[in-house]
């Protein structure tokens, strides 16, 4: 489990191109806790854990969620979707089934 969440911190990292530096300053850290992280000296607590996922517009949930390498994307979508009116999604829903089918 470990090995995981050091891992994930990295990949969300990675994908939204920032550096270990970077992600600690915004996180309001000393230069090298991301580092300390990424190499196994230490863990974030689980206050710092629910800061990492607000960072990165995730849930807890999709922290955890392997299947999609880009859960922010789907947070956002899920979060816009939300302020539709129930016609608008049923357009989005036919639109995402016949993107699905030509897969």
């Amino acid at each position: 489990m470990e090995e995981f969440v050091r891992n994930r911190i990295t990949q969300l990292r990675l994908n939204k191109g920032i550096s270990e530096y970077q992600l600690s300053y915004d996180l309001g850290h000393s230069r090298g806790y991301i580092n300390n992280i990424s190499s196994g000296k230490s863990l974030p607590s689980l206050s710092e854990f629910f800061y990492i996922c607000d960072y990165f517009e995730i849930t807890p949930q999709e922290f955890f969620d392997t299947e999609h390498k880009t859960p922010e994307l789907i947070s956002k979508a899920m979060s816009e979707i939300k302020n539709l009116d129930d016609d608008d999604i049923l357009v989005i829903l036919t639109l995402i089934s016949r993107l699905n089918k030509t897969k």
